[in-house]
């Protein structure tokens, strides 16, 4: 497998497969951690919302994403979009649980100190309340990486015409292994190598709170 990798990427054959799903990956992350965290933040702050959504976020991963993928097509045709919203939709409501639960679990005794010391608004949600929830925050951070992944590699499956899931889906109808599992052992690699980097921020972060 690592042979056959480096193989393929010494050669070249490839590189406009990964471009297509790396980019994909990176608007869909991106477009997920931002609405993720902005909507986690609107829903804490409108209690009553959120009492209404939170059923709908409980189930959110029985619903089969992927079966809106045709739709998808028909809407923005047959192109890098579709796969972009269904590595986004993946993505996006782990971002959300994860910014409330962060929010949620910040100490009040932090936000009476703020009040005691007259912090403005702007201040505690900068020194205060993102710091505390900081870990919980990279968690969704982390999972949004791998489930936009799974939404936009899973997506290339279906009907693209290129891309790393495209490739893969060939190599498997072919009975070409050396393909398959080359490319699988890079998207593992991939993935093991950007997951760690929000933990090694979110660790800075808390270093310089004073904690471990």
């Amino acid at each position: 497998m690592a042979l056959g990798l480096y193989q393929l990427l010494l050669s070249g054959v490839l590189l406009p497969d990964l471009k297509t799903t790396l980019s994909g990956v990176a608007i869909a992350v991106t477009a997920a951690i931002l609405v993720g965290f902005l909507a986690g933040a609107l829903l804490h702050a409108v209690p009553r919302l959120r009492r209404t959504l939170d059923p709908f976020f409980a189930s959110y991963y029985a619903v089969p994403v992927w079966a809106f993928y045709p739709l998808f097509i028909v809407l923005f045709g047959l192109n890098d979009i579709p796969k972009v919203i269904i590595g986004f939709l993946y993505a996006v409501v782990a971002m959300i649980v994860n910014t409330l639960n962060g929010l949620d679990r910040v100490p009040p005794v932090l936000r009476k100190m703020a009040r005691t010391h007259q912090m403005g608004r702007g201040a505690t949600v900068l020194f205060i309340i993102l710091p505390s929830a900081a870990p919980h925050i990279f968690t969704g951070v982390k999972l949004a990486i791998a489930y936009a992944f799974i939404g936009v590699v899973g997506s290339e499956f279906i009907l693209a015409s290129a891309g790393i899931g495209y490739q893969i889906s060939f190599a498997y109808n072919n009975f070409d292994n050396v393909i398959l599992y080359s490319l699988i052992l890079f998207i593992i690699l991939f993935v093991s190598t950007v997951n760690p980097l929000p933990l090694l921020l979110e660790r800075s972060i808390l270093q310089r709170r004073g904690g471990r």
